[in-house]
């Protein structure tokens, strides 16, 4: 997980494309049991409209850990500030939803199971997390960071924070009903003053790059990442460039 806190406004540069994806997931999931709904690393509250939309009638907190996005979010009627590795709900929730955090923890195998069994009879787990961690985009962050300072970047025993799909079928289907699924989104990305996939991943897989290096040691890192994006994801003639990502979905449902 990243030091530094988020910045809400960066974040959000892109908050069409990052949104698809949690109203795609909410789309699937089902009539909930009476309780409460919550949004796990909501941030800065982009899906607590949709949530609101589709729950009218539930109480909605939203968690996360930076506490620059919980001071942009909006529409919940609490929030929580705790590491959602930690949290653990007053009360058991109706839903779990979790769009674009998770893939931020490790121990999947043990924490996906927790949150299933922190539920109401009938409630349900909803996550979506991003499966891009082998596509240039991330891949070529890992490889430059440790080209230029091995001191600092060892990748050799890395392995995805996010695994294949059927491996969280297996994890969670005898916990209840299990959908997973994988989508791969065709992002249209807009020219600016930077590659354009380095400005979307600037506020996100970026991070926990350039928080270890001074101001130079950024500048040569992100004009090598800069070179390595124009081969693997080549402009248009106006700037603009087509942005394969993937996403991995999962909606569980507990018995009744």
């Amino acid at each position: 997980m990243p030091v530094a806190d988020w910045n809400p406004d960066l974040y959000a540069a892109f908050r069409g494309l990052r949104m698809r994806p949690a109203l795609d997931l909410l789309a699937q999931v089902p009539a909930l049991p009476e309780g409460e709904v919550v949004d796990l690393g909501c941030g800065d509250g982009a899906a607590a409209g949709a949530l609101r939309q589709r729950f009218p009638a539930a109480r909605m907190t939203g968690v996360d850990t930076s506490a620059a996005m919980l001071a942009a979010a909006q529409g919940y009627d609490a929030t929580t500030q705790t590491d959602i590795a930690d949290w653990w709900p007053e009360a058991p929730p109706a839903l779990i939803f979790s769009n674009a955090a998770l893939h931020w923890l490790t121990g999947h195998d043990r924490l996906l199971p927790r949150l299933a069994g922190m539920l109401v009879p009938g409630g349900v787990l909803a996550v979506q997390m991003p499966r891009q961690f082998g596509a240039p985009s991330h891949a070529r962050l890992r490889e430059i960071a440790a080209a230029m300072f091995p001191d600092r970047f060892d990748f050799r025993d890395w392995t995805p924070p996010v695994a294949a799909p059927d491996h969280y079928w297996r994890l969670l289907s005898p916990l209840g009903t299990t959908q997973v699924w994988e989508t791969e989104y065709l992002q249209h990305l807009p020219p600016g003053d930077a590659h354009p996939v380095r400005r979307f991943t600037k506020s996100t897989a970026m991070r926990p790059f350039v928080e270890r290096l001074s101001p130079p040691e950024t500048a040569a890192f992100l004009a090598a990442y800069d070179e390595a994006l124009r081969a693997d994801y080549p402009l248009a003639q106006d700037g603009a460039t087509l942005f394969p990502f993937r996403r991995l979905f999962l909606v569980l449902r507990r018995p009744p």
